[in-house]
């Protein structure tokens, strides 16, 4: 990563730790090397019952990045222990936390409950950790969010997965999938009719698919901060395992 001219910054940006700040490169933006291997990505979703339309809704979008050629593993969150309920040690916690580290993407998908996206699905993201060493370890990492509806179209539940996935340092792609009366959208085979919202849920997988080839082999050099190269990794490790909160 270039460096600026110390001299320069002083002079015009005396606010600067010069030493610490970098140029954004564009080659360094093109891997000599690209990955080869599959996209790996992990699905979420945020309902138990058992005809679950965000379970269904994500099995479908499996099928789908499947056959855009990437490997994808699905969670279920029945058996996770509420956060903070449960030693980390728990096997669900490591479950959820070794599929995180294995996925290079994620697709959230939550049925809308009281406005919000559930407790199911929030809980899942509270068990991710934000303590593994200095680094989060969704920072980098792709994020599609999709949500059911039993009634009319909302948003909701969607606009809040997008706050977490900013606050975990994710690179949430533009689309988003919002499907409104689920339980009309589906068959007695449970697969998804065709229809503008099956569409639309393509567009989205699509679109993750593009997103995670273009950015994971250089997601580390994307999210590489000036403030943070600021901190010692003590201090960084410090602050972000804050017990006390």
């Amino acid at each position: 990563m270039t460096r600026a001219n110390v001299s320069e910054l002083t002079h015009t940006l005396p606010q600067l730790e010069a030493a610490h700040f970098r140029l954004p490169d564009a080659a360094t933006l093109r891997p000599a090397t690209p990955a080869t291997h599959a996209p790996r990505i992990a699905l979420l979703y945020g309902s138990l019952r058992e005809r679950s339309f965000s379970r269904l809704l994500t099995e479908e979008a499996a099928r789908l990045l499947q056959a855009m050629g990437a490997e994808t593993r699905i969670f279920n969150p029945s058996g996770l222990p509420l956060p903070d309920d449960a030693p980390d040690t728990h096997p669900k916690v490591q479950e959820l936390r070794e599929l995180t580290q294995w996925s290079e993407g994620m697709v959230w998908t939550s049925p809308e409950r009281h406005g919000a996206m559930t407790g199911i699905m929030k809980a899942q993201i509270d068990w991710i950790p934000l303590n593994s060493g200095a680094m989060r370890p969704t920072q980098g990492k792709t994020l599609a969010v999709m949500q059911v509806s039993g009634g009319s179209q909302s948003f909701n539940a969607v606009n809040q997965m997008r706050v977490l996935g900013r606050w975990m340092r994710m690179v949430t792609i533009p689309n988003q999938s919002s499907v409104a009366k689920a339980f009309m959208e589906f068959g007695d085979d449970n697969r998804m009719k065709p229809s503008s919202y099956f569409d639309r849920v393509v567009d989205v997988m699509e679109e993750l698919v593009k997103f995670t080839l273009l950015t994971r082999d250089v997601s580390p050099y994307l999210v590489d901060r000036y403030s943070e190269r600021k901190e010692s990794a003590e201090q960084l490790m410090k602050r972000v395992n804050q017990r006390s909160i």
